[in-house]
């Protein structure tokens, strides 16, 4: 099983959802934890997309951590500038995501 994990900027972006669609969002780390690789692939095959609706919850899965981390959501209209983002600060995450399992391990 994967920890799976969200940065504040993908929950504070959550909490501004409507209630429906958070109670849809917080069943997603059961089901990232079981199968991270759920998800569409984005460019590479650590980074992946789940869809809620029209909405957009966008994770990294770093196997060798055991970690999935939320990092973002989107709509329809800036997918691909949240995604070019994730993209070129690939490297922050990886080391948040380092410092985050020294902490869960």
């Amino acid at each position: 099983m994967f920890n799976v994990i969200g940065t504040e900027t993908y929950l504070q972006e959550i909490a501004r959802w409507p209630k429906e669609y958070q109670e849809m969002a917080q069943n997603l780390p059961k089901q990232l934890a079981d199968n991270p690789f759920v998800g569409d692939y984005l460019s590479y095959p650590f980074l992946r997309e789940k869809r809620i609706n029209e909405k957009r919850i966008y994770y990294l899965i770093y196997k060798d951590l055991n970690l999935v981390l939320l990092i973002a959501v989107s709509g329809k209209k800036d997918q691909q500038a949240t995604i070019n983002h994730i993209k070129r600060n690939l490297d922050e995450f990886k080391v948040y995501a380092e410092k985050i399992f020294r902490q869960v391990s």
